[in-house]
């Protein structure tokens, strides 16, 4: 089913009991049985079966989607290897990566690929959960099983089925803000 708004450029074969659009547009792609494409432009890559992308997925070149794949809003993708089942539902970007089979992203996550010179690649076993707003600073590998705890940033390996944490603990300043705003000649509320 092509649904308004959907355009096919290049190279791109889109398989059978298939759902694109609306307003979808893929150059160069290979799309799978049973693909879903809601809204999302996909560029040189290749979707599989029973992937779902969108709403507003934006899949750069050189990407594999495996089957069963969940790649929600407001994901970017590029040169990636993505494993059956994973999900990554919003707000993620993942890039020079190749992911494991059924990893769950938590919103936020940023894969830190480029450091201004030079890109690198992260790897990130399978059954892995990666929490919100989680920084993996590339190079940098996640075991099979593990864990990264929301707020984290990542820059060493993290074994297979640990949990890395890697944040502050939280600091409270009483009174700072009052202190503040008095020093800025701004009124109390």
């Amino acid at each position: 089913l092509l649904l308004p708004g959907t355009i096919l450029r290049g190279n791109t074969v889109v398989g059978e009991n298939c759902e694109i659009g609306p307003n979808t547009m893929l150059t160069d792609c290979t799309v799978g049985d049973g693909a879903v494409i809601n809204s999302s432009q996909c560029n040189e890559s290749t979707i599989e079966s029973g992937a779902h992308v969108g709403p507003f997925a934006y899949i750069r070149p050189n990407c594999h989607v495996g089957r069963n794949v969940k790649v929600g809003d407001f994901v970017e993708l590029k040169n990636s290897t993505i494993g059956e089942g994973t999900k990554i539902a919003h707000l993620t970007y993942v890039g020079d990566a190749d992911v494991g089979h059924r990893v769950n992203f938590g919103c936020g996550t940023v894969l830190v690929n480029y450091d201004g010179n030079r890109k690198y690649r992260t790897t990130i076993g399978d059954d892995c959960f990666i929490g919100c707003n989680t920084n993996l600073v590339s190079p940098v590998h996640v075991g099979d099983g593990a864990y990264t705890a929301a707020g984290s940033t990542i820059t060493d390996d993290v074994p297979a089925d640990a949990l890395a944490l890697a944040r502050t603990k939280q600091t409270v300043k009483e009174g700072w803000a009052a202190r503040r705003r008095a020093l800025l000649g701004k009124k109390e509320k």
